[in-house]
């Protein structure tokens, strides 16, 4: 492989968007993942053009060994999961913090030039102040939270030894197509779109009125793509956010009307972890790399509605169709990638109306 950008956790559902834009743009990609959620069917249509390999990040050899000959890492393979960190703290140690010095000190030995780290907006905690600038402290409510604060800390301590420059970008709450509702990493857009679809209940954890950042997939795409060019990042953390609140009923409220489906919501006690409001200040990152989100949340759920339906009438194709497995996609996903990925990611000029949130 040409030196080119290695993408740890490849095959997930940002990992998979990267993957998409880096190939469309002609640039050489490695993939490493370990699909425990991640999954080949996500790559499918760039397979032809990338380079695949199998391994898990807390494997310090397997990492080294595949950040060789490559000039940029982004690196987003993590336990994601504020439950699953509550019930296995050591197991999210593991991937997001040894996992994450396993990917630096691979880099410096490879003469990697850039690493890009996902973070998350988890480190902050329940906010004094609303938008949430960079500057605010941390304070992690669950363990994911604090994998992701020490990751941070690595970046900060390893940024330009042997010639790294790092940057640490802090997701707000990432939504858009390829998120699988059934996984315990999915956040709440998918799950509730997998309900409506199914006519289930609705699950509403707490009051319903605690707000966050929906910041549609593509646009982050576009934030990491500018961190991999930039000039220097020297470990200094940029939110990756819209700046613009939606709570959790009026989320689904939205869902309803654009559907045009009902569900019974049911309301459950508040979650361990969960922070009340969030919303991102995004002025470094504009200033720092001139990112600016260019989808409405109303349009990028408009997309992913269009997205999840098709995913469903696959769902049904499949299971009437003798053979299937589930990591063997169709044939036709591999016919035309740039008609995948038009048909999967792109936001359409005219969306439905119907979703309007004013936002």
């Amino acid at each position: 492989m040409a030196a080119g950008i290695l993408i740890t956790g490849g095959a997930g559902f940002i990992g998979s968007h990267a993957v998409e834009a880096l190939v469309r743009a002609g640039r050489p990609v490695r993939v490493f993942d370990d699909f425990s959620t991640g999954s080949r069917a996500n790559l499918a249509p760039w397979l032809p053009r990338i380079e695949l390999v199998e391994g898990d990040v807390r494997d310090a050899d397997a990492v080294r060994e595949a950040a060789r000959g490559c000039e940029s890492i982004v690196h987003l393979a993590a336990i994601a999961s504020v439950q699953k960190s509550i019930d296995d703290p050591e197991a999210t140690r593991e991937v997001n913090v040894d996992g994450t010095e396993h990917v630096l000190v691979a880099a410096r030995e490879a003469g990697v030039r850039r690493v890009v780290v996902a973070s998350s907006c988890a480190v902050y905690g329940e906010p004094d102040d609303l938008p949430i600038d960079e500057w605010q402290p941390f304070d992690p409510r669950s363990p994911y939270a604090a994998s992701k604060m020490a990751a941070e800390r690595l970046c900060l301590s390893l940024c330009d030894r042997g010639g790294v420059d790092i940057g640490p970008l802090r997701f707000f709450n990432v939504y858009g197509p390829r998120q699988d509702p059934s996984s315990d990493y999915s956040g709440v857009i998918a799950r509730f779109m997998e309900r409506l679809s199914m006519g289930e209940p609705c699950t509403v954890y707490g009051d319903g009125k605690q707000s966050r950042d929906f910041v549609y997939v593509t646009d982050v795409i576009a934030a990491l793509r500018l961190a991999l060019d930039a000039r220097r990042l020297g470990a200094q953390p940029l939110n990756v956010g819209t700046g613009v609140e939606t709570s959790v009923h009026e989320l689904l409220a939205a869902l309803m009307q654009g559907t045009g489906r009902e569900c019974e919501v049911v309301h459950a006690p508040a979650r361990e972890g969960d922070v009340r409001h969030s919303r991102a200040s995004r002025n470094r990152a504009a200033d720092q790399l001139g990112w600016e989100p260019e989808v409405r949340v109303a349009d990028g759920l408009a997309t992913t509605w269009a997205w999840f339906q098709g995913r469903a009438s696959r769902v049904e194709d499949d299971d009437t169709s003798p053979g299937g497995d589930e990591d063997t996609p169709d044939n036709d996903e591999f016919a035309s990638p740039d008609a995948v990925a038009e048909e999967s990611a792109a936001v359409p000029a005219d969306p439905a109306p119907d979703f309007d949130l004013d936002l």
